[in-house]
């Protein structure tokens, strides 16, 4: 007895352990992600930048953002909400939290269920996403040309959480598509990506769609929904958002998320 509840004690340490150097390696990683993203200072969103855009681009912005808001550099926020790990599994209640950085395109997000932990990246031009069961077992380490498109799109559509990153520049542009739609293409280190937006009657974007790798698959339809907009911190943000497969068996949603807290412009870990 005395055997088996020294075994138990030791492997109880070295998980602990385990989870502690874990979080230790994520908040380094959480700095360095800040770190190599210079701030933009004293540029600020004036209606004049909007000028010539699409009509529902233009209502957009009016919405969301008020004359002379300056431009965001860095997010962090916490959500939470249910996931699917397969389309075919049931749902699951998961909480996460995410940084974001702006002038250098890059996140960070990190969600966790009673199962499993996942990480979700887009750093240094590069995608990828790890899965630990228990936070410490690897059962997923996924990372090549089709993460980082994936995860570029990524950061590109969660944007909505944040859009002075929407704003025109020489890396990104928006073009017509009809009244209540417009294309939104973005190009980064030789990656080009896009989306159709949609937006309603009052101007929010309710919904974005695009072509996305499904992991090591082939490229299928990917729908984000965006609903439930709130004004915080001065700006206009939906805080619910949905992920979608858009597949030819139907559609096939596997993440709800309710968001909790987002600032702007501090740039550490919770």
């Amino acid at each position: 007895m005395k055997r088996l509840l020294s075994l138990l004690a030791v492997l109880v340490a070295a998980f602990v352990a385990g989870r502690s150097w874990t979080s230790f390696k994520v908040k380094l990683e959480i700095k360095r992600l800040f770190s190599a993203s210079k701030p933009t200072t004293g540029k600020v969103f004036t209606y004049a930048q909007i000028v010539g855009l699409p009509n529902p681009v233009q209502r957009y912005f009016k919405l969301v953002l008020r004359e002379g808001q300056p431009y965001i550099n860095f997010v962090r926020l916490k959500h939470e909400g249910q996931f699917k790990t397969d389309l075919k599994k049931d749902w699951m209640a998961i909480t996460g939290e995410q940084y974001f950085t702006t002038a250098t395109p890059g996140f960070i997000w990190l969600g966790k269920t009673n199962l499993f932990s996942a990480k979700d990246r887009f750093a240094a031009g590069k995608g990828g996403l790890q899965v630990k069961l228990f936070s410490l077992i690897p059962v997923a380490d996924g990372s090549g040309p089709k993460y980082d498109q994936g995860e570029l799109l990524r950061w590109l559509g969660e944007s909505a959480w944040f859009p002075t990153n929407l704003l025109p520049s020489e890396n990104l542009s928006w073009s017509a598509i009809n009244d209540n739609t417009a294309l939104l293409t973005f190009t980064y280190d030789q990656l080009t990506v896009s989306y159709k937006v949609y937006f309603n009657a009052a101007g929010e974007i309710t919904q974005m769609e695009t072509q996305r790798y499904m992991g090591e698959q082939t490229l299928e339809n990917w729908v984000g929904k965006f609903s439930e907009y709130q004004d915080i911190n001065g700006i206009r943000i939906p805080t619910r958002a949905e992920g979608i497969w858009r597949l030819k068996t139907g559609d096939h949603s596997y993440a709800n998320f309710k968001l909790n807290l987002i600032e702007y412009d501090i740039p550490e870990s919770f």
